[in-house]
């Protein structure tokens, strides 16, 4: 039976073209038809519909921006939860231990199984498919859709339950967020003091201070002035409250990450909601009355 792919946006798109690229008959569906047009002329069938793709297959994936959408493709009224064939539901979306929760009581009521695997690398990994593939659920059920998600990245088990890859991908996602928003700070304090930032990063990545945004996000969309990392700020934004909430129900002191949520939180007050995540260092920039040279 074929494949449902539901969401065909910035990692959407990359994610389900893996899946055609390994043959599969995949049937695709997003709230804007223009989007599964690439996916369309490689042979995906389109549905008008989540519920036309669970009642088409087995198997649906689900890749969504933010949580309203992904409760309504799921249990809305013309959700995937209403379809005569699909029998697991694979979240891919980052949007916290409680709604995951409440996504698989809603479908086990109707004999749906869930599957959370949410993934990190962004664009630019779906594209390679390099992502870090988090997966939680029933172990009969990762071992059944492996061969799949394996063609994203790498796979880490997180446990036997849903919404324990949440919480790894909340882990991940935070530390990302944290480390983006102190480079941002460094590199304007390091050029405004007059290095060069391609010194800089040469310096920094053969260094302690190297992370993932001074190894791919500055170079490749910041120093040359692009900001093309292709994440947009609002997205990343929700991931840091939910990391915050996250560690909140722990009793975990969150003192770090409420700073760097700050910076996020400005970013968004200034409009920037559908910005590119590394147009948070034009918030510094600001700040300092100086801008990071071009470089590339």
């Amino acid at each position: 039976m074929a494949i449902g792919f539901i969401g065909i946006g910035n990692m959407g798109l990359p994610m389900a073209d893996k899946l055609i690229g390994g043959g599969e008959d995949l049937v695709v569906h997003d709230a804007r038809p223009e989007a599964i047009a690439p996916l369309v002329e490689k042979q995906a069938r389109p549905a008008q519909s989540p519920r036309e793709v669970a009642d088409r297959c087995h198997t649906v994936y689900v890749s969504l921006p933010t949580l309203p959408s992904l409760r309504d493709v799921v249990l809305g009224k013309d959700g995937v939860v209403h379809g005569s064939a699909v029998k697991l539901v694979v979240n891919t979306c980052t949007v916290g231990v409680p709604l995951v929760e409440e996504l698989e009581k809603g479908l086990a009521a109707r004999g749906i199984a869930l599957v959370d695997c949410p993934i990190s690398g962004g664009p630019p990994g779906a594209r390679a498919g390099t992502l870090s593939v988090m997966v939680s659920g029933a172990p009969h059920l990762v071992e059944q859709i492996r061969p799949f998600i394996s063609r994203w990245g790498p796979v880490t088990v997180a446990g036997p339950r849903p919404g324990l890859a949440q919480v790894l991908k909340l882990t991940n996602n935070i530390l990302s967020a944290v480390a983006l928003a102190a480079t941002c700070e460094a590199y304007v304090m390091g050029a405004k003091g007059g290095l060069d930032p391609e010194v800089m990063t040469e310096a920094i990545n053969r260094g302690s201070g190297r992370n993932s945004a001074t190894q791919s996000k500055f170079p490749e969309s910041v120093l040359d002035r692009s900001f093309a990392y292709g994440a947009p700020m609002h997205i990343l934004t929700k991931d840091v409250d939910l990391a915050i909430e996250q560690g909140e129900r722990l009793g975990i002191p969150m003192w770090v990450c409420q700073a760097a949520r700050l910076m996020y939180k400005h970013a968004m007050f200034q409009g920037m909601e559908t910005k590119d995540i590394t147009e948070l260092v034009k918030i510094v920039e600001s700040g300092a009355g100086f801008v990071l040279p071009k470089t590339r």
